[in-house]
């Protein structure tokens, strides 16, 4: 239902990938996601020419989060989290298999 309201799937995965994460990069979304690259970079660009997204370069890559500044980017936020919610937790863990924060210093590796 997301993919509706917002248009198509891969607007959908991005968003729910931001809402995971917090930030994103187009590549990891791409290969994460299982989308093609140019996919990506086009809904990212759109979602930042609406003012939902912002970006900042870290070296090489972009990295892309939700706009604080813009109000009604806290309710969007919002919906997309109660569609992040509803999907059970098993699916979710397959989702987001990538684990992208580090891991505890001293905690062993399994």
């Amino acid at each position: 239902m997301l993919e509706t309201i917002l248009g198509n799937e891969t607007a959908a995965k991005l968003m729910l990938y931001l809402i995971h994460y917090g930030e994103a990069y187009a590549n990891g979304v791409a290969k994460d996601m299982g989308i093609t690259l140019s996919q990506v970079q086009k809904q990212l660009d759109k979602f930042e020419e609406g003012g939902i997204l912002i970006s900042k370069k870290m070296g090489n890559i972009r990295i892309y989060k939700f706009n604080p500044k813009l109000g009604i980017v806290k309710q969007f936020i919002k919906m997309v989290e109660a569609f992040y919610e509803a999907i059970p937790l098993s699916q979710r863990e397959e989702m987001f298999e990538v684990r992208r924060r580090p891991r505890r210093k001293g905690k062993p590796v399994l």
